[in-house]
């Protein structure tokens, strides 16, 4: 299947960016790397009467540390991201993620703010993004705004973003000393959006756990510092409550089983790496 026609734009600036999504509004999509929107326009899934394209701004690619935080610019794609040499360092999380982003090609092209613009549940990026408490920059010709990733992302392909705004930057915050983190899920073959994600954050007192693919959004528990004997009954709670359902990938009884193991082996996994 093919689109229905549209009116492609690409600006030469932020500000005219957003000059266009205050005219157009709900008729316009921001086009960065397209692996996600341009498909589910072939689909008729998402329909658009203008693309305003964003990946030739100079000023969106970039990525830095910033407030101690990883700040992406909206231009910036997932191989870039995944290929910066100081990604390991600062973000233990992100930098195993990221080999389960997709594949080498779609890498090449997606960006890191298109992936949590598109707020897939089974998505890495917006998983790590919630489980470390991120951040998204939202502009627009009235305004700039940050929402942290639990305002953001509101459900099923979902967000806060309103129609005149687009996203400016995302934000990771970088490791925190003392903790340890890990990353881990099961899909049908490497690259594939997950049947469910999990990623953790573990210090000495408290243990973080996000779960992607289960809920309609990721989603993210803290506990105390847990013992061994405390990490089953936590985990159990926790994938009941998620309410995964069955599709023509897994059931939900197979999610929570998911939940469960791969969380106690990021949990220990995290608890060997603490720093």
């Amino acid at each position: 299947m093919k689109p229905k026609p549209f009116t492609y734009l690409r600006p030469d600036s932020v500000e005219e960016a957003v000059q266009v999504l205050a005219l157009a509004r709900e008729d316009a999509r921001i086009l960065a790397g397209g692996q996600s929107l341009v498909p589910m326009m072939n689909f008729r899934l998402v329909e658009a009467r203008m693309l305003v394209d964003v990946s030739g701004l100079s000023p969106l690619a970039y990525i830095r540390e910033n407030d101690r935080a990883i700040e992406v610019g909206a231009a910036t794609t997932q191989a870039q991201l995944m290929a910066w040499p100081s990604l390991g360092a600062l973000s233990p999380l992100l930098s195993a993620a990221m080999p389960h982003v997709g594949h080498f090609q779609t890498r090449s092209r997606g960006t890191v703010c298109g992936s949590i613009a598109h707020s897939d549940p089974s998505s890495e990026l917006p998983l790590c993004l919630a489980t470390l408490g991120g951040s998204v920059v939202l502009v627009s010709a009235r305004r700039r705004r940050v929402l942290s990733a639990a305002e953001f992302q509101v459900g099923m392909l979902a967000t806060a973003r309103e129609a005149d705004e687009m996203i400016e930057a995302v934000r990771f915050p970088v490791r925190s000393a003392g903790c340890g983190y890990a990353f881990a899920e099961v899909a049908q073959r490497h690259g594939d959006f997950a049947i469910c994600a999990v990623a953790a954050v573990v210090s000495g007192e408290r243990v973080r756990l996000g779960v992607g693919g289960v809920a309609d959004r990721p989603t993210v528990r803290e506990w105390p510092r847990l013992a061994d004997g405390e990490i089953d009954d936590a985990l159990n709670d926790f994938a009941w409550e998620l309410g995964g359902t069955d599709d023509h990938h897994a059931s939900a009884a197979y999610r929570r089983g998911l939940v469960r193991r791969l969380g106690r082996r990021v949990i220990e996994e995290a608890r060997t790496c603490l720093s």
